[in-house]
């Protein structure tokens, strides 16, 4: 009981004395706990919105009660200390094999580009830290550091230190924070939006009243009554203004939040003297005028940075919460609520019809159709039956179905592809970095500018010295430049990665609008990759020959490994992949090996040269160390797109190669059927690579499209690298971009969509660069009146964003051009 009523007069947060009138309180676990000081209440509700309710309950109240001083350290490192908690970072950090650890943070207080540029320059000098790239439009950071010599809660203290916010990122609390952001937007826009309609008919009174004849206590009267109304529109309207330009001034950088605040400052400082000595000009007109444009401005691109965010929360959003877990008790299956971080590998699940699939696994009883739009971009529902494989975040549309769970967490496909869309945001294309180094040199050149003008108009007329110079550091305003290109690039990648080609690399759209040459694989690319044995031929056991090559098949990531799938009956040893060759491994006991005829003979005792049993297909060689046990010819499909994507490459002057390792004829008349002149068959991956190699010496612009684990070394030596859905995880982990869709298609989508992103950017920097240097001479030499600098400001901010919103709504073209009807190889 004393210790209840002692802890009573202790602010709950910081547990130091609670002031007499305490008027500060936060809500935590239901109930109200008062805070001595709007700092401990910022910091207590920063952690439950960050989802940290714990943090009380375990935190050592008798410890921090006898060492109640005002001495003792900081609180806020206390409460970031949590972050290094390994349980808590298993939900948003990543590690790689070399101990390198990565995570998404969100960063409030973030302005403009110059507030980038600080955040990079100040936490890439940390000691320990990898790598550091913040996203102009979500304001998301991707920071890789080595935790061995520093930790994530020193980074989080160092954000802090220099004014900004920084906490993990996760979809349901960035829902919550997008939220009450718009909501204290929308409250400081009403504020200066009635203020400012009041402040313009009070003045509208006072310039009549000055032409017309006014009574002085009228004026003085209605004077005042502007100071009063305009009182709240700065000091809460424009209140982000001026905390970020006081931590610019903290830290020594300029961001354009410091001209801004000197503009609204200055004038209502120097209206606030006139009104009081009653005496020169006011221009409480021209501060809420300013305020409330730039505010409505601010907000343009709060909803497009929101739309992009709740895009990608979306995509995380798409696993459900709960989950029904198949528990077998006495005999029967159980059906038991759970939630879906209860779940673990080899559990049965029941997904029933319209419910998501919590995780990736196997179907092992029912069939039904899965709507995987959400991940693929394609509308239709794909049929799904036993031993299909499902991916967690997909809906379940028809039939109940059970599920063994595969993976799940940070394994999945879902969490992959999210990884994958984050990396995006880490490399910056070259013109978005030159555009953000000279924003953050733009300001400093505003304010000089603004000082000349200042002194030239105090020598020519005094009088006007201060509304012309306001004029200057109004209409001056980089928010234009600082969007024009994150806003332009953020809705383009996600636009693609709606309609099935989802960006991994910032470079990609940059490389497509300028690519000269696109190179593709052959199977699995330019066909389905579904192969089928179309044939058996010198075989004396067929049911032995399949059963042996499906076990030396069954771990390899190729396509042609799918034919053999069906026929597995037992497992296969000492397995060694020979890339573009065949496989190797023993088969109770005995050496087998199955690939192109030059690779499997050569297992043989009495090696002699061997040729297939027909020009036409392609064949596999199937051999143990005495004999031939058989030959399998293998078809496949070209994809029904397939000619549609080359004719449309070739419209757009772009070159188109095709390198596969498939030797036999079966290459000369896919590359006929699809009017590819450039042709190179039976190639190894160290042949592909030095063909890529030759291109790109050459000054070609490669785009390479591959699928499979023999593609690896090719997509990480291009360019630019596309994945096919199906490939490898390690083919989509080295490439740029991964096409989640089947249609080849979208290929052409992305050209088009990158070339129209590129005219776009240079738009937008171009009218960025001239309203600036149109709009600088006009206000210097006194023809632009604050109030209409601060229109032109915002109407410039307000183009540029509209103009990148734009990408959202390129229209794809149809696809009529159909391939050839075939369907040998």
């Amino acid at each position: 009981m004393e210790s209840s009523v002692l802890m009573d007069n202790l602010c709950y947060h910081c547990l130091l004395d609670l002031p007499a009138h305490v008027s500060h309180s936060v809500k935590i676990d239901g109930l109200e706990r008062k805070m001595c000081c709007p700092g401990c209440a910022g910091v207590a509700q920063t952690i439950i919105d960050s989802g940290l309710h714990n943090y009380y309950k375990h935190r050592d109240t008798h410890t921090a009660t006898v060492n109640n001083s005002r001495d003792r350290a900081p609180i806020v490192p206390q409460e970031l200390s949590l972050y290094n908690n390994k349980q808590l970072q298993e939900q948003f950090v990543n590690s790689d094999t070399t101990g390198v650890k990565t995570a998404t943070l969100v960063i409030e207080g973030i302005t403009c580009a110059a507030c980038i540029w600080l955040l990079e320059h100040h936490i890439n000098q940390l000691s320990g830290t990898e790598k550091v790239s913040i996203n102009m439009t979500n304001h998301r950071a991707q920071i890789s550091w080595h935790n061995e010599q520093i930790e994530l809660s020193d980074i989080l203290a160092q954000v802090h230190y220099i004014g900004y916010t920084a906490h993990p990122y996760r979809p349901d609390i960035e829902e919550q924070l997008l939220a009450k952001e718009q909501k204290r937007s929308m409250r400081r826009l009403g504020v200066a939006g009635v203020g400012m309609m009041q402040v313009l008919a009070l003045a509208i009174s006072l310039y009549f009243g000055q032409h017309s004849g006014i009574d002085k206590d009228i004026e003085t009267w209605l004077r005042w009554i502007s100071l009063i109304i305009c009182t709240p529109i700065v000091f809460y309207g424009a209140q982000p203004f001026f905390i970020a330009a006081a931590r610019d001034i903290k830290t020594r950088h300029l961001s354009m939040d410091v001209p801004v605040s000197i503009a609204i400052g200055g004038a209502y400082t120097a209206s606030c003297w006139s009104t009081v000595f009653s005496g020169g000009e006011i221009y409480f007109d021209s501060v809420s005028m300013f305020t409330f444009f730039l505010l409505f401005g601010r907000y343009l691109e709060m909803q497009a940075r929101h739309r992009t965010g709740r895009a990608g929360n979306a995509l995380q959003n798409l696993l459900p919460q709960a989950a029904i877990k198949l528990v077998s008790e006495q005999g029967q299956l159980i059906e038991h609520l759970v939630a879906v971080s209860e779940l673990a590998v080899s559990d049965i699940i029941l997904v029933k019809p319209g419910q998501s699939i919590p995780a990736d696994g196997v179907i092992i009883d029912g069939f039904s159709s899965i709507d995987e739009s959400a991940l693929t971009g394609e509308y239709l529902p794909k049929r799904r039956a036993l031993g299909d494989k499902v991916i967690g975040g997909t809906l379940n549309v028809e039939n109940p179905i059970q599920v063994s769970i595969e993976k799940i967490g940070a394994q999945t496909q879902l969490s992959a592809i999210v990884r994958l869309l984050e990396r995006s945001g880490e490399d910056k294309p070259k013109v978005a970095k030159i555009a953000d180094r000279i924003a953050s040199y733009f300001v400093a050149c505003v304010l000089i500018c603004s000082a000349v003008v200042a002194t030239s108009w105090w020598f020519i007329d005094s009088s006007q010295a201060f509304w012309i110079t306001l004029s200057v550091l109004v209409v001056t305003c980089p928010c234009a430049l600082s969007l024009a290109t994150p806003t332009a690039l953020t809705t383009a990648t996600g636009s693609l990665r709606q309609r099935g080609l989802l960006v991994t690399r910032s470079h990609v759209l940059e490389s497509l609008a300028n690519a000269t040459d696109f190179v593709f694989d052959k199977t699995g690319t330019l066909t389905k990759g579904n192969l089928t044995i179309e044939s058996i031929a010198n075989c004396n056991n067929t049911q032995q020959a399949l059963e042996i090559a499906a076990a030396l098949e069954a771990n390899s990531e190729h396509p042609i490994a799918k034919a053999f799938k069906p026929y597995l009956q037992q497992s296969a040893t000492a397995i060694e992949v020979t890339l573009g060759e065949g496989i190797q491994g023993r088969v109770e006991g005995q050496l087998f090996r199955i690939g192109k005829s030059s690779f499997a003979q050569k297992i043989l005792e009495n090696e002699l040269p061997i040729n297939a049993p027909s020009d036409h297909g392609h064949w596999l060689l199937l051999c143990s160390e005495e004999r031939i046990l058989a030959w399998f010819s293998i078809s496949d499909a070209l994809r029904d797109d397939s000619y549609y994507c080359i004719d449309q490459l070739k419209k757009n002057n772009i070159k188109v190669h095709m390198l596969t390792g498939d030797s036999s004829d079966n290459a000369t008349i896919i590359a006929s059927q699809l009017a590819i002149d450039n042709l190179i068959a039976g190639a190894s991956p160290s042949d592909k690579i030095d063909y890529i190699n030759t291109l790109q010496n050459s000054g070609a612009k490669v785009v390479m499209v591959g699928d499979g684990i023999n593609d690896l070394p090719v997509l990480a030596g291009t360019q630019t690298s596309i994945a096919m859905g199906s490939a490898s995880d390690l083919a989509k982990t080295h490439a740029d971009a991964v096409l989640t869709s089947t249609t080849l298609s979208v290929i052409i989508d992305g050209l088009l969509l990158a070339k129209k992103t590129r005219k776009i950017i240079m738009q937008n920097i171009f009218w960025a660069f001239s309203y600036n240097m149109l709009a600088l001479p006009l206000a210097a030499f006194g023809l632009v009146p604050p109030y209409a600098a601060a229109i032109g400001m915002s109407v410039s901010s307000l183009i540029v964003v509209s103009n990148a919103l734009r990408l959202s709504k390129t229209p794809v073209l149809p696809k009529t051009a159909q391939a050839p009807q075939s369907n040998a190889l």
